[in-house]
């Protein structure tokens, strides 16, 4: 499929009032076209795997085309510079997380953009550092505990970082570290408690909210079954 025929359907997908809907929940809409995630995906199961096409919908600047592009991206082939490129266009949360769990996440500098976006001072470039953190809690299963311990302290810096988007994304990376087995789970709240004594409406949030979830029952639960 070529990128002519993808803006063709686009035009043919494309949907008003979901998009206005789109901008109630605070996405950035000026050059969208209201396509939901999943007739993204059907479009993108239909084109496959295509690093070249990929870097041409992004460059479209179309809303839906950069959630395309990293649907069909080949992480295999995804660079640093081209991730840091994309990481400061990203103008929304949902193109943030979309590439983020869709491709960044599996690229082979996806550790280490996550330590060193999660320290920046841009809104989604820093939201992009922890949500990175989040899925590869998630998508990671080999990896060892060592990893993600090594993320804690940067979630207890960031956590009086008072923007919208960054805290929901601390808050999102420190709650599945502590879902993804009973040692993390255990050091995630120890630092969650210390989150709890800042300061900072934001921390204490982040706090509050993360302390809810990894010490109810249906959490503890699950992880001491699994273990």
């Amino acid at each position: 499929m070529t990128l002519k025929q993808i803006l063709r359907q686009f035009k043919e997908l494309s949907n008003p009032a979901a998009r206005e809907g789109m901008a109630r929940y605070g996405i950035e809409t000026s050059r969208a076209y209201g396509i939901s995630i999943p007739a993204l995906r059907s479009l993108a199961r239909t084109i496959g795997k295509d690093h070249s096409l990929a870097r041409h919908l992004w460059a479209t600047r179309i809303h839906e085309a950069r959630i395309l592009a990293a649907l069909i991206d080949d992480p295999a082939r995804v660079t640093e510079q081209q991730m840091e490129r994309w990481v400061h266009d990203f103008d929304s949360w949902d193109v943030c997380d979309q590439c983020c769990m869709n491709l960044l996440d599996k690229t082979e500098f996806a550790w280490r953009k996550a330590l060193e976006w999660s320290g920046r001072a841009e809104e989604f470039v820093k939201r992009a550092g922890f949500v990175l953190m989040a899925q590869l809690s998630v998508h990671d299963k080999k990896a060892n505990d060592a990893h993600f311990i090594r993320f804690l302290p940067l979630i207890k810096r960031q956590a009086p970082d008072p923007r919208n988007y960054v805290k929901k994304a601390v808050n999102w990376a420190l709650r599945q570290i502590g879902k993804r087995n009973p040692a993390l789970n255990k050091a995630a709240i120890k630092v969650a408690r210390e989150i709890a004594r800042m300061d900072s409406h934001p921390a204490r949030w982040i706090a509050a909210d993360a302390l809810r979830e990894l010490t109810s029952d249906a959490v503890q639960k699950r992880l001491h079954s699994r273990s």
